[in-house]
């Protein structure tokens, strides 16, 4: 949980420090957004140990800020939730970290991170730690309508923890909104 808040708090800090930047130089005719928020869906295959994967759907918030058009930080928070043996199991994570993007024709967008944090799962069990380290790997795609502050994305993104004794990579696949400042 401490992560999770520690991302949420980047994000926020994102946010508010993108909101309260001036622009400088030549305004164009096309806007240029230095920040972004995202909300949406996600789906997480969890491998807990070998042979054993949990199925989790849950939200995904993350905020970019962009100090130059192509690179940005990024501060991701997920939260998903399943079910395994009639238990319900949660995941919450939260990771920041560089994002590039490339800009394409017809409002396309590109994009590829690498962030670290941390998770916490639950239940807990006999066999280690609820927190744990992690990793995420990945990219998507921002899909804008033309001259729009919003954006639809798709993402898929590798996860990688250590919860009991061996390492987990799971695949994490978003789809959602981003509002563009």
């Amino acid at each position: 949980m401490r992560y999770a808040a520690l991302a949420l708090g980047l994000i926020c800090g994102i946010v508010l420090v993108a909101g309260g930047a001036s622009a400088q130089g030549v305004q164009g005719v096309f806007a240029n957004n230095s920040a972004e928020v995202y909300g949406g869906y996600t789906f997480f295959r969890f491998y807990e140990v070998p042979h054993l994967a949990t199925n989790m759907n849950g939200f995904n918030f993350s905020g970019v800020y962009y100090p130059r058009e192509w690179v940005g930080l990024d501060g991701e928070v997920v939260g998903a939730f399943g079910s395994q043996g009639g238990t319900s199991t949660q995941f919450f994570m939260g990771v920041a970290g560089p994002r590039f993007r490339w800009d394409m024709s017809r409002g396309i967008s590109v994009w590829g991170h690498g962030l670290a944090g941390g998770t916490h799962f639950s239940p807990k069990t006999p066999f280690g730690s609820q927190g744990a380290f992690a990793f995420e790997a990945g990219g998507g795609i921002d899909l804008s309508p033309r001259h729009s502050r919003m954006a639809y994305r798709v993402s898929a993104d590798l996860v990688g923890t250590n919860y009991f004794g061996t390492y987990q990579l799971s695949p994490k696949i978003s789809t959602g909104i981003v509002f563009k400042f």
